[in-house]
């Protein structure tokens, strides 16, 4: 039985469309058809109903797919076992957090050109909402971003947590002790994107918070949310890895508070089906540089 046929029926199964599942191999609609057609032929079976613009699994099709997903992973497992190395090779779509950009990405990439010289890496930078929008429509393999994701074809591997400190410039004179809420609101709030989860935090916090609204300064850049706090536009929530050195450099001076936003935790989320053994492997080289931090 042809491998390369019986991998095409699990991506058209999974992307519900010849087109995508055609983007995904690298080739064009009509031999991702020729492929269905000639397994159909081989099995005699119908496989997906054919509409207008649509794709579906026939019911023959729903039973058959758990065997083809299990020949697929055997397969690749076999493949892993005889020369991980080597048979570990093509393209891994990557998604990241800018958290984890200005973290240990760089040892992560370090640890997948090592072990894995025959890997070329494709890499997104984008808040999590996106790259979670972007997994499950398998744009990307592998996502680090704020997780876990409540998804049952999703596997999701802790990668740890970011601490997030009140910072701002030295220039400011911030007071050297815990200040109020309502003291912290006198300057512009500088911090993630709107559409991130510690956005959300600080703003239903601070709206409870007597007085004019805060003003906030957001930004799905961590390095402008950074270069702002320097020029003293305002107060900023950031992770303190990303602060540490500006910290200790005097540039930057924490702002202490009776309050912070909860820390930050991130997962390596990638999709189970079908079996990806790049993504796989990837995962767990990222939990390996995470903690080596």
């Amino acid at each position: 039985m042809n491998y390369k046929r019986l991998e095409t029926f699990l991506w058209v199964a999974t992307l519900g469309s010849f087109r995508r599942a055609a983007e995904r191999q690298f080739t064009t609609q009509p031999a991702i058809s020729s492929r269905i057609a000639a397994l159909e032929e081989e099995l005699g079976v119908k496989l997906f109903e054919r509409g207008s613009g649509n794709i579906s699994l026939t019911a023959k099709g729903q039973e058959l797919l758990p065997y083809a997903e299990k020949i697929i992973f055997m397969s690749e497992q076999m493949r892993k076992k005889a020369d991980e190395a080597t048979s570990l090779s093509g393209l891994l779509r990557l998604g990241v957090s800018e958290t984890i950009v200005h973290s240990w990405l760089p040892q992560f990439l370090n640890q997948l050109h090592t072990q894995l010289p025959n890997l070329d890496i494709e890499l997104t930078v984008d808040v999590t909402v996106n790259l979670r929008k972007e997994l499950l429509a398998r744009s990307i393999d592998l996502g680090l971003f704020m997780g876990p994701m409540s998804e049952p074809s999703i596997a999701n591997k802790e990668l740890g947590e970011f601490p997030l400190v009140w910072v701002a410039s030295s220039a400011l004179n911030i007071p050297g002790r815990v200040i109020s809420l309502h003291e912290l609101t006198q300057w512009p709030i500088i911090t993630y994107a709107r559409n991130t989860r510690p956005y959300a935090e600080i703003n239903t916090m601070l709206r409870s918070v007597e007085g004019p609204p805060a003003r906030f300064f957001s930004s799905s850049s961590l390095a402008a949310c950074l270069r702002l706090t320097l020029d003293g536009i305002g107060i900023c929530s950031i992770p303190r890895a990303i602060v540490s050195e500006h910290l200790k450099s005097g540039e930057l001076t924490e702002v202490k508070t009776g309050w912070t936003p909860k820390n930050l935790k991130f997962t390596a989320s990638y999709s189970t089906a079908p079996y990806n053994p790049l993504a796989e492997r990837a995962a767990q080289l990222a939990v390996d540089a995470s903690q080596s931090e």
